[in-house]
């Protein structure tokens, strides 16, 4: 019985892992106020509070390279990276 709940345990890490992602693209708008980033092919991207910010700051038609985690339906960014 131990050995099903470890494999149903790491079946669960891995998981939880597939869903981050990265996503490289430039940025049509970004609001300050609500931490919303959207992306010139439509992509938005929530950037989360404790997310680790390289480069730049974020602005319209900078280029950003982010990795992020599917939360309820939403792209939240862990990590940005602003290339000016």
């Amino acid at each position: 019985m131990s050995r099903v709940v470890t494999i149903f345990a790491a079946l669960l890490l891995v998981a939880s892992v597939a869903w981050a992602a990265d996503i490289e693209g430039k940025v049509k708008a970004w609001d300050p106020v609500t931490k919303m980033i959207t992306l010139e092919d439509g992509t938005q991207l929530s950037v989360a509070a404790d997310a680790k910010m390289m480069g730049g700051q974020v602005k319209e038609g900078s280029t950003v390279k982010a990795s992020y985690d599917e939360k309820d339906g939403k792209k939240v960014v862990t990590q940005i990276e602003v290339k000016n």
